[in-house]
């Protein structure tokens, strides 16, 4: 017995010193796989996106392409519990496969690519530079072998090479040099509004490759009511009432809710001759970061969280571009210039009008979509904190799931005075059409 006993005490002394040192061997991939690390880099992403002042739809555009990057890498991780997106996005065919002999630490890859194309979709070169450089610093420190590096790294750029291409061919490029919105004096026609009057962004967004839906053109979406500033019985007088009288007496309440749901990426402000910018993330960032916060709480995996960010990610790209195919077929004026011109020159909305047409709601399609997308991602009635306007004075909201939160964007814009109620109504319902269309369309977590 006692020969035994010092057999068993000397096999728990082995295990352990291995286990020690098993610990202290893979120190970095505690660090690496660590969930929170992903959306720390989509979080920095949405950094260099407000940085750089770009619109909500490039922004978008940025966010999806880096995601789908990221995924590719865990379904070729995980090819038994994910999908490739290849031959499922439209223009998408197949990608390169791993070398299953080389030692990829995968979760690293997945943050290689996200950064790699994130900042090549759009930005300049080097963009994220500085955090892949103390990233990888820190990797090392924690004892991430170089040929460990080396091989995911050279994994990562045979993807994210692949998905630049890919991207390449999305029309974007060809809508740089597109003709301008023309401004007429058609009654009922968006113009530029104040304070800085800026020209229409992205005329042509809708002629952008969608990568899910079949079309921009895809939806049954109603059109607008008929401009009509003489008939106080007709549906648009009773809009352009109905929204400015709201935003003379707005709640309290009323304005922490819009002003939450703002994500202005430039709001300029002008004071006499002084003017100057202020920054908050955009309307995609804000679901960018929701997700994070979502993936958070759910105790999700590193693999749940880069396929809820991917599927998040396609679902606000897709309703950017049937969003603003809408706005410019009708072209429809910003409530604010009907009522300065037809009702009260003295009368101003809550938040600043973008700088596009009014019809359909941009924020509230995207909204909309991006919430089915994580309602299919993490379920039902998930309850969350969103604190993600903290960081710009705003104080978090609570929701009981992410379609209540899009319902409540849903009165934002038009609490805002920046959009007619009808407007934000079809926007919701269209939103979630392209939400649901997404979530149906791909084959991507494959269910036990």
């Amino acid at each position: 017995m006692k020969f035994l006993r010092i057999i068993f005490l000397f096999f728990i002394f082995k295990n352990s010193i291995l286990n020690a040192g098993t610990i202290d061997a893979k120190e970095y991939q505690f660090f690496l796989h660590d969930p929170a690390l992903f959306t720390k880099t989509v979080y920095q992403l949405n950094e260099v996106v407000m940085a750089n002042n770009f619109s909500p739809m490039v922004a978008s555009r940025n966010y999806v392409y880096a995601a789908v990057a990221a995924y590719e890498i865990i379904a070729a991780q995980f090819p038994k519990k994910y999908k490739s997106l290849s031959g499922q996005l439209h223009g998408l065919n197949q990608l390169p496969a791993v070398n299953l002999k080389e030692p990829v630490d995968f979760e690293l890859a997945a943050l290689l690519a996200y950064i790699k194309v994130g900042e090549a979709v759009t930005f300049p070169e080097g963009s994220m530079k500085d955090y892949k450089k103390n990233l990888l610093i820190k990797s090392r420190e924690k004892g991430l072998p170089a040929e460990v590096e080396k091989a995911s790294q050279q994994f990562a750029d045979s993807i994210s090479l692949a998905i630049i291409a890919w991207s390449k061919k999305d029309n974007y490029l060809q809508t740089r040099t597109a003709l301008k919105y023309e401004i007429t004096d058609e009654q009922g026609r968006w113009v530029p509004t104040p304070p800085g009057y800026f020209e229409a962004a992205e005329p042509h967004w809708g002629e952008i490759r969608t990568l899910v839906i079949d079309s921009a053109s895809a939806f049954n979406v109603p059109p607008p009511f008929s401009f009509n500033v003489n008939d106080s019985n007709s549906s648009y007088y009773k809009e352009v009432l109905k929204i400015k009288n709201t935003v003379e007496h707005l709640t309290p309440e009323q304005k922490h809710i819009a002003m939450f749901w703002d994500d202005n990426p430039f709001k300029l402000n002008v004071q006499g001759h002084f003017s100057y910018s202020t920054k908050k993330f955009s309307p995609p960032g804000h679901w960018m970061s929701i997700c994070g916060i979502a993936a958070a709480k759910a105790n999700a995996d590193y693999a749940t969280t880069v396929y809820a960010t991917a599927l998040t990610s396609i679902a606000l790209f897709d309703a950017f571009i049937e969003c603003f195919y809408i706005k410019y077929k009708y072209n429809c004026i910003r409530p604010e210039t009907v009522i300065n011109k037809y009702f009260s020159q003295q009368w101003k909305p809550y938040l600043q009008t973008p700088a596009f047409p009014e019809y359909t709601c941009g924020h509230s399609t995207i909204s909309a979509s991006a919430a089915e997308a994580l309602t299919a991602a993490f379920g039902n009635d998930f309850s969350y904190t969103d604190s993600t306007e903290l960081e710009f004075g705003i104080e978090s909201r609570n929701f009981k799931s992410f379609r209540q939160a899009a319902d409540e964007n849903n009165w934002a814009r038009f609490y805002g005075g920046i959009h007619f109620h009808n407007s934000c109504i079809v926007s919701t319902e269209i939103g979630r059409q392209i939400g649901e269309t997404v979530v149906k369309s791909l084959k991507m977590k494959i269910r036990d």
